[in-house]
């Protein structure tokens, strides 16, 4: 059953990332950096902050873009939690990056996570609604993104379990067009200690914007530290990107 399990996922990313394959000129890097500190029904407060990068091309070359976030969160059980966020998120143009950003957007948000476990499969379902100020320009936007974590060689998230993380999110806005962007992911993982984890893996992101769409694939680096609590019981911690 194990092997049943770790060879469909592997199957899953491959035929993923030979997709991403057929444009390496065109794919970009994203690396995440993010500390947790987990919240449960035995510790209700939480948060995290979390830095982002991103470039045009793979290796983290022609850097363009970087974020800097954070939230607080508040757990009405150990599967359902409420978060309210903030973050700057600067754009530059990456031929002339030394002329500064290009857009500079200041974020808050309010979101909604609910997990649900089938057998081995995690599912989180997240619901976010953001209040943007671009440029000084103010928007709104909803997301809801659905992430599916299967471990591998334990049942549960724990040290030394590999996994892998597969995640489908929309954008939509209250003006038009009213949907606005997608995105698709997929890494594989290991959790090296109750507080380490790293991923590697591919994402699309394909925009919908008002005078033409577009989309680009990118490599991803995601690495998370999760604070562990002195008290109470240690529940399961899903590796997740809190982008």
């Amino acid at each position: 059953m194990f092997l049943k399990r770790i060879t469909l996922a592997v199957v899953l990313f491959i035929t993923t990332l030979s997709g991403f394959a057929q444009s390496l000129d065109k794919t970009g890097s994203w690396g995440l950096i993010t500390v947790v500190l987990p919240g449960s029904v035995d510790h209700r407060w939480g948060g995290y902050t979390e830095l982002q990068i991103r470039t045009n091309e793979m290796l983290y070359k022609q850097f363009y873009y970087f974020e800097v976030k954070g939230g607080v969160s508040y757990n009405f059980s150990n599967n359902f939690s409420v978060l309210l966020g903030t973050g700057r998120y600067n754009t530059y143009n990456y031929k002339d990056v030394g002329a500064g950003p290009t857009v500079k957007e200041d974020r808050l948000w309010e979101q909604f996570t609910l997990l649900e476990y089938l057998d081995r499969v995690k599912l989180e379902n997240r619901v976010r609604i953001e209040q943007r100020w671009l440029n000084g320009d103010y928007r709104n936007r909803f997301r809801y993104r659905l992430n599916a974590i299967i471990p591998f060689n334990h049942p549960k998230i724990q040290a030394g379990t590999a996994f892998a993380s597969v995640f489908d999110e929309v954008f939509f806005n209250n003006k038009s067009p009213n949907f606005e962007r997608n995105r698709v992911s997929a890494t594989l993982g290991y959790q090296f200690t109750k507080t380490i984890s790293l991923q590697a893996g591919c994402m699309n992101q394909y925009n919908n914007l008002p005078a033409s769409t577009n989309d680009k694939n990118n490599m991803m680096m995601v690495f998370i530290y999760n604070i562990q609590r002195r008290k109470g019981p240690q529940h399961e911690q899903l590796p997740t990107t809190k982008d």
